[in-house]
């Protein structure tokens, strides 16, 4: 039988028998109907997990270990804002390949100039959602929206369709990936991208959706660290 996977806050795991917590209480009982003697596991977002039972309205911790599913190399996307869809898509997509973290940036050529908090913390749910059925044992944080020249750094790589050198196989595992609009990046942008110090490296012969981006290059960057696949 598969155990349902739930993040909690950190203080609602106080001692080996305590209350439910309120965080997820609804959709336990109500959604998933689960009750007495069923078992579910605990996420505190610190890379462990709790198996515990529930009984008389309390979680009964059973057993405690570290989760090993996290990736070693912590891969941040610099994304730019996109239409609604497609971002919530790529949330979910990369978080459930092990991207450690989001920063959403505004660009010259977005659309989607502004997100309101209600959308960012759709975003948020999202990706612990992806956490949960992927098995993660962090929700990866999706912050901003920043400036794009305020997350740059030297050991960024700027993804930019039309540069004719680098592949992203031929650079070092960056720390965080640079990933523009449906637009593109424009010219002063890339200028200002290098002079930060980010290695520019091309997609490869094919022009990508923006939001298949960031799989993609996560999947190859993850893969090469010996993290996925």
């Amino acid at each position: 039988m598969t155990l349902h996977r739930f993040f909690v806050a950190p203080g609602a795991v106080t001692r080996d028998r305590f209350a439910l917590p309120t965080s997820i209480e609804h959709q336990v009982r109500a959604v998933l109907r689960l009750g007495e003697g069923d078992r579910i596991v605990l996420l505190t977002g610190d890379g462990s997990e709790l198996t515990c039972r529930i009984e008389t309205g309390d979680c009964v911790v059973e057993r405690r270990q570290t989760v090993a599913s996290e990736p070693k190399h912590r891969l941040n996307v610099v994304q730019a804002l996109l239409k609604q869809g497609a971002l919530e898509s790529l949330v979910q997509h990369a978080t459930e390949i092990g991207v450690a973290s989001f920063t959403l940036v505004v660009t010259e050529h977005c659309v989607v100039r502004e997100i309101s908090a209600r959308r960012l913390e759709r975003l948020r749910r999202i990706a612990r959602e992806a956490a949960e059925q992927s098995e993660r044992g962090i929700v990866p944080p999706v912050e901003g929206p920043i400036k794009l020249t305020d997350a740059l750094d030297g050991g960024s790589v700027m993804l930019y369709e039309r540069h004719g050198g680098a592949r992203l196989t031929d650079v070092e595992a960056p720390g965080s990936l640079i990933i523009g609009p449906e637009g593109g990046f424009s010219p002063s942008e890339v200028a200002g991208a290098e002079h930060a110090g980010a290695t520019l490296a091309g997609l490869g012969p094919r022009i990508l959706r923006s939001e298949t981006v960031a799989v993609a290059a996560a999947s190859v960057i993850l893969s090469r660290t010996g993290d996925f696949a």
